[in-house]
């Protein structure tokens, strides 16, 4: 039997400051480093071996990864980042403060923003000074690749080929896979996997730094799902 464990990056520093995301490459907050740690110490209480790995290319994701695998003693293992696994982009809302949006546009607009699953937030231009166009990480996209903005509907449609093409098959061959990301493209690999509705997925939580573990049969099927306590 594969498993496949999937890790929320611990608290960013603006997790902390309660501000919007997305695809802004910001870094962990000291709980979030100290969140990271403890999965990888729940991980390797609990003797998980891991045959690759996958993260993001946000250094929060990145880092929350080298840091579970440090504590776990398994650095060593191959590393894949890609940008199908990046935080769900929320266009001209991000570097906004939640609040200060919600008083804006009323709590109602921005929660449907925030948990709807079809709803696009208001999209950021492509020559906008924070488009990730201008980000060389995405240098290689094509441009029509590059989202102005996403619901989790989008997130899902980015983060199936990355499933279908390169993690389903090495859970097939019985291979074990860790995966550092973001709250909504776990979210969006999480109602693929599980089969939830677009009603359901809306009530899934993803905590920072907790170590969802599944466990497939042979036709990868979900026969368990366990998270780790990092407290």
């Amino acid at each position: 039997m594969a498993k496949l464990v999937l890790i929320r990056h611990g608290q960013s520093e603006w997790n902390l400051s309660n501000l919007f995301t997305g695809w802004v490459d910001v870094d962990l907050s000291e709980k979030g480093v100290e969140q990271a740690k403890a999965a990888g110490k729940a991980i390797k209480e609990h003797g998980l071996e891991f045959d690759y790995a996958y993260t993001s290319v946000l250094k929060r994701a990145i880092k929350t990864l080298h840091y579970a695998l440090e504590e776990s003693d398994q650095m060593w293992i191959p590393e894949f980042k890609t940008w199908r696994l990046n935080e769900r982009h929320y266009g001209a809302l991000q570097g906004k403060n939640k609040a200060d949006a919600a008083e804006k546009y009323g709590d109602e607009q921005v929660h449907i923003w925030r948990r709807s699953y079809d709803v696009l937030p208001p999209l950021l231009s492509a020559d906008d000074e924070g488009s990730a166009a201008k980000d060389r990480r995405y240098a290689d996209l094509d441009p029509r690749a590059i989202p102005g903005g996403e619901n989790l509907k989008v997130t899902l449609e980015r983060v199936i080929p990355l499933w279908q093409d390169e993690i389903a098959p090495k859970l097939l061959d019985g291979k074990n896979v860790i995966i550092a990301a973001h709250g909504n493209s776990l979210r969006a690999l999480s109602k693929y996997i599980e089969n939830i509705s677009d009603e359901d997925i809306m009530g899934l939580e993803m905590a920072t730094g907790q170590p969802v573990v599944y466990d497939f049969d042979e036709k990868l099927n979900v026969l368990s799902k366990e998270k780790y306590d990092i407290d």
